[in-house]
C-alpha cells in the first residue's frame, strides 16, 4: 500500500472515531468497524462492535459486525496455530484448532484435524470428545438418529480410553437420558459423581434423572424413535425447572423494588443480555440511564482486563445528575441512579445482594 493511500485511510479512521464519539449510532460503529477489518485489525473491530452493542443491543448490523470480527480473529488464530503445529505438534494444539473449527462450523476441517490428532497421539481421548461434541450439536439440532449414534460412539470411545474424562462422561450421560436410556445414563453420572463428589451440578442432574422413566438400553431403537417422533424422550434439567426460574425472577423483581425505595434513588434496573427490568422514570430501552449503565459496565470490565487486575464488580459515576451506582456479577447487572445526598454505600450493598441472588436465574427467564 502506497504512503498516500495509508495516509488517506488513517485520516478516514480518525474521522470515523470522532463521529462515533460525537454521533453514536449503529451505522457509525459499523463504518468504523469495517475500516478496522479492512486494515486487518479484527480485535479493534470486535471491541467497537461490543461498544456499539452496549448502546444498541438490538442492532442486527452490529451483531453482523461482531460475527465478522470474530471470524477474522478465529481465522488469524487458526493460521498461527497451524504454523506452530508444523514446527512442534502437540495434543493441546490440535485441541485448540479443533475447538476453533467447531465454533466455525467447519465439519470437514474438524474431521481432518481429529484424524491427524488420533494418528499422532493415539492414546489421547481428546479428539473423540471433540468429535462427540460436534456430533451432539448436529443431533440436538436435527434429531437425526445417525448423528446421535455417531455422537454416542465417539463419547463411549473417549470414556473407554480415559475413564477420568469428566466432560465426555457427562455429555454421554446427558444424551442417554434425553433419548430414554435412563439406567445407562445413571451409570455414567454416578461414576462422574464418584470422581467429584463436590460437584453440585452433577448432583442436581442425578436427582433429576432419577425421577425419569427408563425406556430400555437399545440405543439404536431409542434414537430411531426420537427421529421418527421429532422429539426427545425427556427434557433437559434447565427445561424441567421453570418454576425455579420463575421464583428466582420474582425475587429479582422484589429486590429491584426494594432498591427503588431507598432514599434518594430515582431509577433502578436489572439487566441480563439485551433485556432489562426497570423501576422509576425510564421511558424505554433507549433511556440515557440504561445506555450509560451498559457502556460504563463494559468499559470498566475491559479496563480491568487490560491492566490484568481482575474484574470490575462495583462502579460509581458522579455527575450533575447525582450518582449512578453499578454492580456486576457474571452476566447479571444491576444499577441505580440516585441523588447527590443518597447513601452510595447502602445502594451498592443492595445492588450487590440483588445481583448475587440472581446468578442462577436462567437466561430465558432473564429480564
Amino acid at each position: 500500500m502506497h504512503l498516500i493511500q495509508r495516509m488517506k485511510i488513517w485520516k478516514e479512521l480518525r474521522r470515523l472515531e470522532q463521529r462515533v464519539r460525537e454521533q453514536p449510532s449503529p451505522s457509525t460503529f459499523v463504518d468504523l468497524g469495517q475500516v478496522y477489518i479492512n486494515l486487518d485489525l479484527h480485535d479493534k473491530a470486535q471491541r467497537i462492535a461490543e461498544d456499539g452493542l452496549a448502546l444498541f443491543p438490538k442492532s442486527p448490523e452490529l451483531r453482523q459486525l461482531a460475527d465478522c470480527a470474530r471470524r477474522g480473529l478465529r481465522q488469524k488464530r487458526l493460521t498461527e496455530l497451524r504454523a506452530k503445529l508444523l514446527r512442534s505438534p502437540t495434543a493441546e494444539l490440535y485441541q485448540e484448532i479443533a475447538r476453533l473449527q467447531v465454533e466455525a462450523g467447519d465439519s470437514a476441517g474438524l474431521h481432518e484435524t481429529c484424524q491427524e490428532w488420533s494418528q499422532l497421539f493415539p492414546a489421547d481421548a481428546g479428539c473423540w470428545v471433540v468429535l462427540g461434541q460436534a456430533r451432539l450439536v448436529n443431533f440436538y439440532r436435527d434429531l437425526s438418529a445417525a448423528e446421535g449414534q455417531e455422537a454416542v460412539a465417539c463419547l463411549q470411545r473417549a470414556v473407554e480410553m480415559d475413564p477420568q474424562a469428566g466432560s465426555a462422561r457427562r455429555l454421554l450421560g446427558e444424551v442417554l437420558y434425553r433419548i430414554g436410556a435412563v439406567r445407562a445414563s445413571l451409570a455414567q453420572l454416578e461414576e462422574l459423581q464418584r470422581c467429584d463428589p463436590a460437584d453440585a451440578e452433577v448432583a442436581a442432574l442425578l436427582e433429576h434423572v432419577r425421577t425419569l422413566g427408563d425406556r430400555g438400553s437399545d440405543l439404536e431403537t431409542l434414537l430411531d424413535e426420537v427421529e421418527a417422533h421429532g422429539s426427545l424422550q425427556h427434557p433437559s434439567l434447565a427445561t424441567a425447572q421453570p418454576a425455579h426460574a420463575d421464583a428466582a425472577m420474582a425475587r429479582v423483581r422484589e429486590g429491584l423494588g426494594l432498591v427503588a425505595k431507598l432514599p434518594g434513588v430515582r431509577k433502578a434496573t436489572f439487566i441480563r443480555g439485551s433485556k432489562a427490568l426497570v423501576k422509576g422514570a425510564i421511558r424505554d430501552g433507549r433511556d440515557p440511564f440504561l445506555r450509560v449503565v451498559r457502556v460504563v459496565a463494559k468499559a470498566a470490565h475491559r479496563f480491568s482486563r487490560r491492566l490484568d487486575i481482575g474484574s470490575a464488580n462495583k462502579t460509581v459515576v458522579d455527575g450533575p445528575f447525582g450518582h449512578i451506582c453499578i454492580c456486576v456479577f457474571g452476566e447479571a447487572l444491576a444499577a441505580a441512579q440516585c441523588d447527590v445526598d443518597a447513601d452510595v454505600t447502602e445502594v451498592l450493598a443492595e445492588l450487590q445482594e440483588l445481583v448475587a441472588g440472581a446468578l442462577h436465574v436462567a437466561t430465558e427467564g432473564g429480564a
